[in-house]
């Protein structure tokens, strides 16, 4: 989708469809829809009279111009009252605002930029939100259908009407970053609906490679090889009974001076699990296609950090691998020797995300990071705690923690916070090895953030159990059926608050 910003009136602008943002149990209507009203001879003033349109957020009422002004229709979509708006309103009226749009088969649309208070945001922070918000709700997968009426139907245009000169360049500087991030996380929607036979270890390292063309990124792939040099025996026992081979993926952002110590991102990307021997149910294994949500949303930050020229220095580590079943499989009871010196005993073999990360934290403590967050589908424990709209965070470094909580609540991907008390550690204290994979089922989101803790060295670190809202089973205003991407906007907004070039 292009997406353009320009100024003009709502009554002369000529396109598909008009999208306008009201607000619910307003007195009098919205300036620009005022507007439209004395030229539709108090069209819009009836709708809300009788109740047909009143607001309501995500509510929708469409309708036909027939050549009284420039656009051939005008979508009307509620933002709620004025003193319940924020930026997650305004992007849930976007994504719903884009699929009425495609419904009716229209290429075009603009959206009037909507009066908005300055406590919820400025006119860069609302483009970015509205951008993303379309650029979301339009997303579909149909790569592998032949034979898809949907096909047909692509919105080609999306521009933001501005109603003033002097915000034009604040508009276009939202909608520029709004793009990124809608793009990053679409670009993760994608490397997750692929099968696994298609998204396989080496598939992941040639989006990589696609990754490292872009502006100061490079890239450094190990091999079986170079992680049986390094010792990295959570990733190799791992792999063990796949006949794909693992892979680790070092992809480097230097946009920061050189001696600035690199934000870390470390992502779980299991192309798929299957529990390996410790063998999951079949119902609904498919998903577990999206156990690498992780690391493409690495992938995707450190992407967008090179498009938006952040100055920052940025590392994402990828372990991949896939988790199946095998003559070579590892067993439970199997032991493991770490990279980072230490001893696992694997009591389950569906328990491997924490494996794979252990060994990517430790190489991370390698960097000298100025702090390190990993982000991985980890825990079934935490879709019991959390429900689907709530991230699972802990850690290490109360000022860490915040940064991503605020990134989190400006990117509509809010985080809650679990606790990392020590005691639980008891639960993975093992009678053979220095520690065992699994903490039991009371507090299973907290025994592996704890496990993935006894890896980290002397830097701030967060955990991020993104298994909650990894997969959703409907459709949203915004998020797509099946995997979401939730968690990319938040890391990339993190690195935007980080150089205070954020827009929101």
């Amino acid at each position: 989708m292009n997406i353009q910003v320009k100024s003009g009136e709502p009554t002369t602008t000529a396109t598909d469809v008009l999208v306008c943002l009201d607000f619910e149990k307003e007195k009098t209507l919205g300036k620009h829809i005022k507007a439209l009203d004395r030229t539709l001879d108090g069209q819009f003033t009836a709708l809300f009279k009788s109740g047909e349109f009143q607001g309501k957020p995500n509510q929708t009422t469409l309708v036909h111009m027939n050549g009284k002004v420039s656009a051939k229709r005008i979508l009307l979509v509620g933002v709620g009252s004025r003193e319940d708006l924020t930026l997650e309103r305004l992007r849930q009226a976007m994504g719903t605002a884009v699929k009425r749009v495609r419904q009716v088969k229209a290429k075009t649309f603009a959206c009037v930029m909507p009066d908005v208070p300055k406590s919820v945001g400025h006119a860069g922070t609302v483009a970015q939100v509205l951008v993303e918000g379309a650029i979301l709700g339009d997303y579909r997968f149909t790569e592998y259908r032949t034979n898809d009426a949907e096909n047909g139907k692509t919105i080609q245009s999306c521009t933001l009407l501005a109603s003033k000169d002097s915000d034009l360049t604040e508009i276009k500087a939202g909608a520029q970053c709004g793009q990124v991030l809608g793009e990053a996380t679409c670009f993760v929607r994608d490397l997750c609906n692929h099968p696994a036979n298609v998204m396989t270890p080496s598939r992941v390292v040639a989006e990589a490679r696609k990754i490292a063309r872009e502006s100061k990124i490079r890239l450094k792939v190990l091999e079986k090889r170079d992680m049986e040099k390094l010792g990295m025996g959570g990733l190799l026992g791992v792999s063990r009974g796949s006949i794909e081979p693992p892979q680790f993926i070092i992809l480097t952002y230097s946009g920061g001076r050189p001696t600035q110590k690199p934000i870390v991102f470390v992502g779980k990307t299991v192309t798929f699990d299957s529990g390996g021997i410790s063998l999951k149910p079949s119902e609904n294994m498919e998903q577990m296609k999206a156990d690498m949500t992780g690391g493409a949303e690495v992938l995707a930050t450190v992407r967008a950090a090179s498009r938006l020229k952040l100055p920052l220095n940025v590392v994402g580590i990828l372990p991949v691998t896939e988790n199946m079943p095998g003559g070579r499989a590892t067993k439970p009871g199997d032991i493991l020797n770490m990279l980072s010196g230490k001893t696992v005993e694997v009591q389950n073999t569906d328990a491997e995300g924490r494996l794979i990360l252990a060994d990517g934290l430790a190489y991370a403590s390698r960097l000298k990071p100025a702090c390190v967050i990993d982000i991985a589908t980890l825990t079934g424990a935490c879709i019991v705690a959390l429900g689907q709209f709530a991230i699972g965070l802990l850690g290490t470094d109360d000022s860490l923690k915040n940064d991503l909580r605020k990134a989190g609540d400006g990117a509509g991907e809010r985080v809650w916070e679990l606790p990392l008390w020590d005691d639980y550690f008891e639960q993975l204290k093992s009678d053979v090895a220095d520690m065992r994979n699994i903490g039991g089922r009371g507090g299973g989101t907290i025994t592996a953030a704890l496990f993935l803790k006894q890896f980290i060295g002397d830097y701030p670190w967060a955990h991020l159990d993104i298994a909650s809202t990894d997969w959703s089973a409907s459709e949203r205003a915004y998020i797509s059926k099946g995997p979401t991407g939730i968690g990319t906007r938040l890391l990339i907004q993190f690195l935007l608050n980080k150089t205070n070039g954020s827009v929101r």
